[in-house]
């Protein structure tokens, strides 16, 4: 992956250039920051997470063996009491919701994980330290033919700091 790194100081001159890059096309935008900020959120367009599937799954995987796993002993050591059938749904809905709560969260976690890939083990590409300090960081992903526009972009906007990585 090739690309260029710009460092900003300030978040309104970030979001000019990150406006402006956009209209050039120049190729993917990665944009790093000290802190969450909603300005940069409304610019950068991303979708639902996709780590609510996670919970949905775990949590169905979870009523599913909560019903499983008691209808499954009772059919083993039967307890049979006063003509009602053996394997009947209503007392293990408490088991099954516990389970469900307990593998729903549990897959939230994972796929929380997963998709954070935390641990993180190499270095981003474009990355710098400065930007979990004080300053923004736009890394744009684009063609040799295509770097000095987006160099060029990005000193117009005001970085402090513009340089090709590989």
């Amino acid at each position: 992956m090739e690309g260029i790194v710009g460092v900003f100081r300030e978040l309104d001159s970030t979001v000019e250039a990150i406006q402006a890059l956009k209209k050039l096309r120049a190729g993917n935008i990665a944009v790093y920051t000290p802190a969450p900020r909603h300005e940069l959120e409304h610019i950068i367009p991303h979708g639902p997470s996709i780590v609510r599937l996670y919970t949905l799954i775990g949590g169905l995987a979870g009523a599913t063996f909560g019903y499983w796993i008691p209808i499954w002993i009772s059919d083993y050591w039967p307890l049979v009491v006063g003509g009602k059938p053996v394997p009947s749904w209503v007392p293990y809905t408490i088991i099954s919701f516990e389970l469900m709560v307990l593998v729903g969260s549990l897959a939230t976690v994972a796929g929380l994980f997963i998709h954070s890939r935390i641990p993180r083990i190499t270095m981003t590409v474009g990355y710098d330290p400065r930007f979990s300090d004080a300053h923004f960081g736009v890394w744009v992903e684009c063609p040799p033919d295509r770097q000095g526009d987006v160099t060029d972009t990005l000193k117009k906007h005001g970085a402090v700091e513009v340089r090709g990585e590989q």
